[in-house]
């Protein structure tokens, strides 16, 4: 099991450096894009940016339920309910933002509850690396 929650371990550090990195760098600039270099640029980063997250978001999500099955107890549990509930977040609010953004119809308030709802995947995702690191200490 050790050697899953280690790969688990890389895979929630690596979102856990991407969200803080798109909460303090990346959803803020989209505010300083007029609206139509952010549409342009939007084109080009969301299919990127998928690439890196989608991948670490799926891993995350089996291994934490593998974790969770194998190996019940507070911290697999706690860790896939956060887990589950970055997938939900993402897609009840984040995906539709997005979509806004890719069809010219997001207004500057849209972009600034972007940065404010991601907070919440931010701080998940930041408690899902330490209830790792406590797993992994145990």
């Amino acid at each position: 099991m050790e050697k899953w929650l280690i790969v688990l371990l890389l895979v929630d550090a690596g979102l856990f450096v991407l969200s803080w990195m798109v909460q303090l760098i990346v959803y803020p600039g989209f505010l300083a894009y007029p609206p139509s270099d952010l549409i342009i640029w939007h084109k080009k980063y969301t299919p990127r940016i998928t690439l890196i997250v989608a991948p670490l978001m799926l891993v995350q999500l089996f291994l934490s339920m593998w974790l969770a099955v194998n190996s019940p107890g507070l911290l697999s549990i706690s860790e896939l309910i956060l887990v589950l509930g970055t997938w939900i977040t993402t897609f009840l609010f984040f995906v539709p933002i997005h979509r806004l953004i890719d069809q010219e119809q997001a207004e500057r308030r849209d972009l600034k509850r972007l940065v404010s709802l991601n907070w919440m995947r931010t701080l998940g995702w930041s408690i899902i690396l330490i209830l790792d690191l406590l797993q992994y200490l145990n």
